[in-house]
This record gives structure tokens, sequence and C-alpha cells, in this order.
């Protein structure tokens, strides 16, 4: 163990010897951590900042749009002037996901809801 590592170790023996750790808010209860360990180190501060500005990667935002695009064709009349012009945005989104190397299997089916529901909630 290092000096610094000794010495902050002995800091935290002392305060929980103490009690200075006692009743602190949130105290015997589970940590909800973001699990960051797939993004390099020296990634992690910058993807935080923008995670928690609401920016998110074009991949996903192009996701996000194209579940958009799908609820609202599902909506709609076929007959309807937008569907076709929606249909086209749908498409072209797909054949860009597709190319980035990505599955466009979460617009079919039930794990498009739970995809845009994840999205929005963060």
């Amino acid at each position: 163990m290092w000096l610094l590592d000794q010495w902050a170790e002995r800091h935290i023996v002392d305060a929980q010897s103490k009690g200075e750790f006692d009743n602190l808010p949130g105290s015997g209860k589970a940590l909800i951590l973001d699990d960051d360990s797939h993004v390099p180190d020296d990634l992690r501060v910058g993807y935080r900042l923008l995670k928690n500005a609401g920016c998110l990667p074009p991949e996903l935002e192009q996701r996000r749009e194209a579940i958009q695009l799908l609820d609202i064709l599902k909506g709609i009349r076929q007959d309807d002037p937008q569907y076709q012009e929606i249909s086209r945005r749908l498409s072209l989104l797909e054949l860009k996901l597709r190319q980035a190397g990505l599955s466009t299997e979460f617009l079919r089916g039930e794990y498009a809801d739970k995809l845009m529901h994840k999205i929005n909630d963060q």
C-alpha cells in the first residue's frame, strides 16, 4: 500500500471508530451506481458531462428518432399525406443505422417500446 493509501485508510478507520459515518443519508441502502467500467478512463468525465446535459451519441439519437417516427406511423392511416414522407424518413434512418453496423431489430416488436422508455428516463 502506498503511503497516501495508508494515511487515508487510517483516517477512515478513525472516523468509523468515532461514529462519524453513523446516520448518514442513505445509510444501509444499496448504492445505485452508473456502470462506467466499459468506458475508457480518459473519456469517463466527458461522457458523464454529456450524459448529464441530456446529450446522446448520434447512434442513440437516430434510434430515438426512428422509434418516434414508427410511433407516428402507427398512429396515422396509410392514406394520410404525411404517411409517405414519414415512412421515407424512417427508411433512411434504418439505412443509416445499418450502414453504421447497428441492428434495426429494435424497430420490430416490443423491444422498441422498452428502448424508448429507457431513453426517455435518462
